[in-house]
């Protein structure tokens, strides 16, 4: 297996690794209460512990089964992608955190920016198998979109969690199909 490939598979593992070790400590120390969320006036520090922080197993299972497919398409076609995309997320995550009223934590903000990215780059690449998995992504994934809207969302998820991660996506896109010849 070379290099490039083993990095691919194991940087979006050991993501997912820190936020179950988060979770795994916080059930079996706090009870559940030990939540490390981005918080309306919190600590900045919560943009970035925000992504590792769920609300139990099933918030967390959840939001695994979507990251890591997702992921790995991404770090397929590029690692520095990939950083762009969890840059992105996390630079749109600082308007919700300096506005929104409600806090939010998990995956979720991740998942929907590495959707907005796989989204948009094929068409903005122009390149067959770009597109291709654009469309892809777009028929397997597509149905959680109506979720970055807020009647279509469930009470107590947060949709702009969800909106801001795809805007993420979407602006990590436009910059490294920028940097492209």
């Amino acid at each position: 297996m070379t290099r490039d490939l083993k990095a691919a598979l194991l940087i979006p593992l050991a993501l997912l690794a820190l936020a179950w070790l988060q979770e795994g400590i916080d059930q079996l120390l706090f009870r559940g209460q030990w939540n490390l969320p981005m918080l309306p006036g919190g600590p900045a520090l919560g943009i970035l512990t925000a992504p590792f922080s769920h609300g139990g197993w099933g918030h967390l299972l959840a939001n695994s089964g979507l990251f890591l497919p997702l992921s790995w398409l991404v770090c397929f076609k590029s690692k520095w992608d990939y950083l762009a995309v969890w840059a992105a997320v996390l630079f749109t995550a600082i308007p919700v955190w300096l506005w929104w009223p409600n806090g939010a934590h998990g995956l979720s903000g991740v998942v929907y920016g590495l959707l907005g990215y796989l989204l948009l780059i094929g068409w903005l690449e122009r390149r067959p198998l770009t597109m291709l998995l654009s469309l892809a992504v777009l028929l397997i994934y597509g149905g959680i979109l109506p979720s970055l809207l807020p009647f279509f969302t469930p009470a107590g998820v947060s949709w702009i969690g969800h909106a801001s991660g795809f805007a993420g996506g979407l602006l990590a896109a436009a910059a490294v199909s920028r940097s492209r010849p």
